[in-house]
């Protein structure tokens, strides 16, 4: 999830960093959420509209967009407004980095964006606290308690256990209890810090265990969302947050 990014981040000294040099990025697969006719807004803004639906993407745009950064390119990215539930005007520039760090619930289920990364991540978290993590956060965008609630049962909970826990299988490192889980964290960010380093030099998937195949096998410890890291010429990773 997005907080794991973020602690990656911090511990990697990259936001003190000026965005232009950076090495790391984060890339949010909330940024491409499709754009809403009227009638998908005022259901949105009712609670009553499923943005936990693999549908609720523009996986065109993202697979676009990762194409191109993986290829060395400058790109924009959407830039989504959760209140009014909007794809606003305005763009925010990635510029090429050593790493990108992807995250967001649904990243592994369109093959085609899965089949970019070369290492995924997936961050386990117990649902209560997926829940509770939940309500504050919406409650600060405005919303109310029952709205929340009802959201969360109606389209969240069945949404995460049809499309998103599903897709742990393709996972290879599952990371117990979200960013309090430093063990597996700095592990992580000393296997970022060696790709910076140039101490591994060419990332192929199935290269950990030297056999064409890939450990699923979680770090210690014990489902929220995904986390994942690619490479090409560059590397991914990607975590996983509820945006809404």
């Amino acid at each position: 999830q997005s907080t794991v990014c973020e602690k990656i981040m911090e511990l990697l000294g990259q936001n003190e960093v000026e965005q232009r040099q950076r090495q790391v990025v984060i890339l949010s697969q909330d940024r491409f959420y499709k754009a809403l006719s009227a009638e998908q807004k005022a259901k949105a803004l009712k609670g009553q509209y499923n943005f936990d639906h693999p549908d609720a993407f523009d996986n065109d745009l993202m697979h676009t967009t990762l194409k191109n950064i993986v290829e060395g390119k400058t790109v924009e990215v959407p830039t989504y407004d959760f209140v009014t539930h909007s794809r606003l005007a305005e763009t925010t520039v990635v510029y090429p980095a050593d790493v990108v760090l992807f995250e967001g619930i649904l990243v592994f289920y369109n093959q085609d964006i899965r089949d970019m990364f070369h290492l995924r991540l997936f961050v386990d978290t117990d649902s209560d606290v997926r829940l509770s993590r939940r309500v504050l956060r919406d409650m600060k965008r405005g919303r109310d308690l029952e709205q929340i609630l009802t959201q969360y049962t109606t389209f969240v909970k069945p949404a995460f256990e049809e499309f998103c826990l599903p897709t742990k299988k393709y996972a290879d490192v599952i990371i117990p209890r979200g960013v309090d889980n430093m063990v597996a964290i700095n592990l992580i960010v000393q296997h970022i810090q060696d790709i910076l380093n140039g101490d591994i030099c060419k990332w192929q998937r199935g290269a950990m265990n030297g056999h064409g195949r890939t450990y699923k096998r979680p770090f210690p410890e014990q489902a929220e969302s995904s986390t994942v890291l690619a490479a090409g010429k560059r590397s991914h990773l990607e975590s996983s947050s509820r945006p809404h």
